[in-house]
């Protein structure tokens, strides 16, 4: 018996088939949206998943303004943050993220499902975020993800 034919490959970043997936968050809700890009980033859908690897896909993430927040969360739920001085600590809602910032909301979401280590800060550069529903990465010819069937 061959015994070669029973090595395990592991994928690294140059072996790894990445693709660009273009995702619409269009009436999505924010944490399910988040969960499935960043199993996307991840690339936990590919047969070759390896754990300590940069294995996932480029996500191309469209209309981040249109999410959507369940309940009473997008007044109620607080993001902090610390500008570095005494007294410094800033509170957040939804709402003011959505008002500034659309696509913030967003990638906060997705970066707080992510390892956090060296390998998530790399997975997280692999994510694009556009407010409304035109993007910049025409060239790199996107495959469109229905949101819902990925799991």
């Amino acid at each position: 018996m061959n015994t070669l034919s029973y090595k395990t490959v592991s994928v690294n970043k140059e072996t790894a088939a990445k693709k660009w997936l273009l995702v619409d968050a269009e009436g999505q809700t924010l944490g399910r949206l988040a969960s499935n890009v960043a199993f996307l980033l991840r690339g936990k859908h590919k047969t070759n998943f390896t754990v300590n690897s940069d294995c996932g896909d480029n996500v191309i993430v469209i209309n981040a303004e249109k999410v959507v927040l369940t309940g009473d969360k997008m007044e109620t739920k607080i993001y902090i943050h610390h500008t570095g001085y005494p007294g410094g600590q800033r509170e957040t809602t939804p709402r003011e993220f959505l008002a500034k910032q659309p696509t913030r909301l967003v990638e906060k979401a997705v970066k707080g499902m992510l390892p956090k280590s060296k390998l998530g800060s790399a997975l997280y550069k692999n994510l694009k975020v556009y407010a409304g529903p035109k993007h910049d990465q025409d060239a790199q010819k996107p495959e469109t993800v229905k949101i819902d069937s990925i799991k």
